[in-house]
């Protein structure tokens, strides 16, 4: 088999995991990472910590766009980048090209039938080259989303509450999709003691402000795992049907909800079982290669 050719649509600087997924998609030998989009807030600091951490990893000749600031129609968004600062008087470039669809669309139409789109921050981009470009779901190979909570159909998975209509409109394009959720994502976890022993560089120096606004003292492998488990499918079990998305512009607590019916015949595939031990096996062999 050939390598995985991927498009990555992500929001650092939020949370640590989406620095974690790029360093292991910029060092995996079977995968070809053909640009990275940022989405949400600030997608120039966004965009800026993308490149740090590529070349970190020595991929600078992997582009970065910055995208979509706000969101759709309604949402809490995601205006600020709190990790920025962590690494503001290193950064490489300040300033990014902002066609970030236009660049999507682009890349997938030179590669019909070959490219996985990973998204592993709110939908806005992708549900914007979906709606401006409606061939683009039939061209790609394949789309991977970090994102949902289907076990629970009361709570709304982070990426999927900033931009609720834009959940809304990716889930309901026609592509078959694989949706890696909360449901096996909060198995894949380290201690903050286990985490600073793995790790250096603008990953570990991010992550202290991560650790110091007060977050968590584990850090939780979401989005690595939907980039693990798309070259090593076998890490995960899965389950088909359908996921919707319910309509609600009023209560915040309930916005981007993925309410998920198993069918057969659906287009939705969502990872319901995980081996995190040997995730973490895969993940690293890659990263400390």
């Amino acid at each position: 088999m050939g390598k995985h050719l991927v498009l990555l649509d992500t929001d650092p600087g939020s949370d640590i995991d989406d620095a974690l997924a790029m360093a292991y998609l910029a060092k995996s030998v079977d995968v070809e990472l053909l640009g990275v989009t940022t989405v949400s807030g600030d997608t120039q600091k966004r965009a800026a910590i993308a490149r740090h951490v590529l070349n970190h990893y020595g991929r600078p000749d992997v582009p970065v766009f910055a995208g979509a600031s706000e969101v759709l129609a309604y949402g809490p968004g995601q205006p600020n980048v709190p990790q920025f600062d962590a690494i503001a008087d290193q950064v490489e470039e300040n300033t990014f090209p902002t066609e970030a669809v236009a660049f999507l669309r682009e890349t997938i139409r030179a590669r019909p039938g070959e490219v996985t789109l990973v998204s592993i921050g709110p939908l806005t981009n992708i549900a914007l080259l979906f709606a401006l470009h409606p061939e683009i779901p039939s061209l790609v190979k394949e789309i991977i989303t970090m994102g949902g909570y289907f076990q629970d159909p009361t709570y709304s998975e982070w990426n999927c509450r900033v931009d609720p209509a834009a959940t809304m409109r990716v889930v309901r394009s026609a592509q078959r999709q694989t949706w890696f959720g909360l449901d096996v994502t909060m198995k894949c976890q380290q201690s903050r003691e286990e985490f600073e022993a793995s790790w250096s560089g603008p990953i570990r120096d991010t992550a202290q402000i991560w650790f110091d606004r007060g977050n968590p003292t584990t850090v939780t492998y979401h989005d690595p795992l939907a980039c693990v488990a798309m070259v090593h499918r076998d890490l995960c079990s899965y389950e088909t049907g359908e996921i919707h998305v319910p309509a609600n512009d009023q209560d915040v607590n309930v916005m981007g909800l993925t309410q998920w019916t198993a069918n057969l015949a659906g287009q939705h595939q969502v990872a319901t079982q995980v081996d995190f031990n040997r995730f973490f096996k895969e993940f690293f062999d890659v990263v400390n290669r």
